[in-house]
């Protein structure tokens, strides 16, 4: 759709400075009186007419990029949902923002961007939002950060918005099964250990990511998706569509139409977020085994909201909620796999059902979570629990959960005092201890596991790499994978201040707190130290005391900041603590690291 496409039929009211709008939208700043005639003119150079500029202003927020497949059809989502806003009575006024390829960056210093691309996008919305004077948003978003990145947005400014995800990539088929970028990062370490034939994992390459769309397993993007209709911020049913579908545009038409509502009636995600909005996304993160990277995007936005969470209570809803949803990275099926069966509402559900969700929080159409359900047309239960259909095979009762409790574990003790989180993608029992090898970098440790120096009972140390340390948090898949990849899923742990990707899977804890560059212990460590990670304790211990600790910290002559100019400086040194979201905006951090 041409962006100077607009409605001719609008006539000027009795004075040609004036119009019927509702005074109180922010866009009579810019709109209204004679004072404004310049303004106006402006729009008028673009081809908006008397109508539009009688109309609520909504924002069409685009991270449309050739970067990555999850934002290439991005365009074309955005020109959907300007179809439904033009169509509503609205005046759409589409702009940009960033995005970062987290799998194309991935394992490069590159992905130190990443984190700070939730904050960029997060940062650029509200400007343009604030400046331009809007009345709404629709956030559209498809690679991981632009998701938390847009709903941070939203919060901020207050104003009626909807979320707009992009959609998921179909599964790619290689050697008769579906395959995902997961088997590919997880081939690099198969074809290291000699499993694998160069010829074979240049073919898992070409055939893993078939087209557009958002990594197709429960990621972080499809997680954050997911949990966009749990908070309430996106209509039920709106995540699982594939990106290249007409369902995915119809979808993108009607959250146009809807965000007009939400200005109709002043709905806005102060309305809609609510201490119970963040336990729903809690519970459907655990039933689902979501990415941690939703423990540490939903702290940020809780903080954002001004929702009191801290990261013990994503442990007591795991232990509570159970695991009912055997997705990749742990199991075999995928978003369009959940799609097929009725998508993310199915899952919900299950768990209002079993009272373990709030059927009683808001979402943005005005009904509740319980209302929007009765509203959907989804299949029975007995359909879905088909047990001689393999396609239905991956999604279990609360009765008979896959696993009683859920998948994210928040594990602490005398090496993670704030906190450590693991998504448990095997044996929940899992309990080990092992000697420490210690990386000051992600570099270091994949050299040291891809030239084959790994050995069974390792705990890989990864630090300096948190959010300030970094700067910016990187996530291990390189890393995970290579050791995946190699055997080593069982027998094998590793842990760092830095982050994993959504596709991790095995015993790696991530966003250690404190991280390593303010003293937290995990910068105490040493070669050799013994190490245990204890699934059902939830403890992250080293087998040192107290007295040891502090005669370490003593000897600690601290870290240095790898960068001193630029962004990375800029945001590096503003983030918060993994534990509270590792958020910059300062009106929203719950607390600072200070140990250093």
């Amino acid at each position: 759709m041409s962006k100077q496409t607009h409605r001719e039929d609008g006539a000027d009211a009795d004075s040609p400075f004036s119009t019927e709008k509702d005074p109180d939208l922010p866009s009579t700043d810019v709109t209204e009186g004679a004072d404004r005639a310049p303004h106006r003119a402006m729009f008028r150079a673009m081809g908006f007419d008397d109508t539009d500029l009688s109309s609520p202003m909504v924002g069409i927020a685009n991270p449309a990029a050739d970067i990555t497949p999850c934002n290439v059809h991005l365009d074309d989502v955005a020109d959907a949902a300007i179809e439904g806003v033009e169509d509503a009575g609205g005046m759409p006024i589409e702009f940009g923002t960033i995005t970062i390829s987290d799998a194309i960056s991935m394992g490069t210093e590159g992905m130190k961007a990443s984190l700070i691309s939730r904050e960029v996008i997060a940062d650029s919305v509200e400007l343009v939002a604030f400046g331009e004077r809007m009345d709404a948003l629709v956030t559209v978003a498809g690679c991981d950060k632009n998701l938390p990145g847009m709903m941070i947005a939203s919060i901020r400014t207050d104003l009626p918005s909807v979320f707009l995800y992009g959609g998921s990539i179909m599964p790619g088929e290689h050697d008769g099964r579906d395959v995902t970028i997961q088997n590919v990062f997880e081939g690099v370490g198969t074809y290291a250990e000699g499993d694998m034939s160069a010829d074979e994992l240049d073919e898992l390459e070409r055939h893993a990511c078939p087209g557009a769309g958002s990594c197709g397993g429960m990621f972080t993007a499809n997680t954050m998706a997911s949990i966009s209709e749990a908070l309430g911020m996106a209509p039920l049913g709106s995540a699982g569509a594939p990106a290249e579908s007409t369902e995915r545009y119809d979808i993108a038409r009607r959250a146009g139409e809807a965000v007009l509502d939400a200005v109709a009636n002043d709905r806005r995600p102060s309305d809609i977020l609510s201490k119970k909005s963040f336990e729903n996304a809690i519970a459907l993160q655990v039933a689902i085994g979501g990415s941690t990277n939703a423990v540490l995007h939903l702290l940020a936005l809780a903080a954002e909201a001004g929702v009191d969470l801290t990261i013990a209570e994503f442990d007591a809803i795991s232990r509570r909620t159970p695991k009912i949803a055997d997705l990749q990275p742990g199991g075999t099926k995928t978003m369009n796999d959940l799609h097929e069966i009725g998508g993310v509402p199915v899952v919900i559900r299950r768990l209002l059902d079993a009272g373990l969700f709030h059927g009683d929080a808001l979402t943005v159409t005005g009904r509740t979570i319980a209302e929007e359900l009765a509203e959907l047309d989804l299949p029975a239960d007995s359909e879905i629990e088909n047990e001689n259909d393999d396609d239905y095979d991956f999604l279990y009762s609360v009765d008979d959960p896959y696993q009683t409790e859920g998948a994210i574990k928040i594990l602490t003790g005398n090496l993670a005092p704030e906190g450590g989180v693991l998504k448990v993608t095997g044996d929940d029992a899992f309990h080990h201890s092992g000697p420490a090898r210690i990386f000051e970098s992600e570099e270091d440790a994949m050299q040291y596991v891809q030239t084959g120096h790994i050995e069974s009972g390792d705990v890989i140390v990864i630090r300096n790499e948190g959010p300030q340390g970094g700067p910016g948090m990187r996530e291990m898949l390189g890393v995970t994978a290579a050791v995946v990849g190699q055997g080593h899923e069982d027998d094998v742990a590793l842990l760092t201040d830095g982050r994993f990707s959504g596709a991790t899977r095995g015993p790696m804890v991530g966003h250690v707190a404190p991280e390593a560059v303010v003293g937290g212990p995990i910068a105490l460590l040493e070669d050799g130290d013994e190490i245990t990670v204890d699934i059902p304790e939830r403890e992250l211990s080293v087998a040192l005391s107290d007295a040891e600790l502090a005669e370490r910290r003593e000897a600690w002559d601290g870290a240095d900041r790898r960068y001193d100019t630029g962004v990375l400086a800029k945001y590096g040194s503003e983030f918060g603590s993994a534990a509270n979201g590792a958020v910059t905006n300062p009106g929203a951090k719950t607390d600072t690291q200070s140990l250093e």
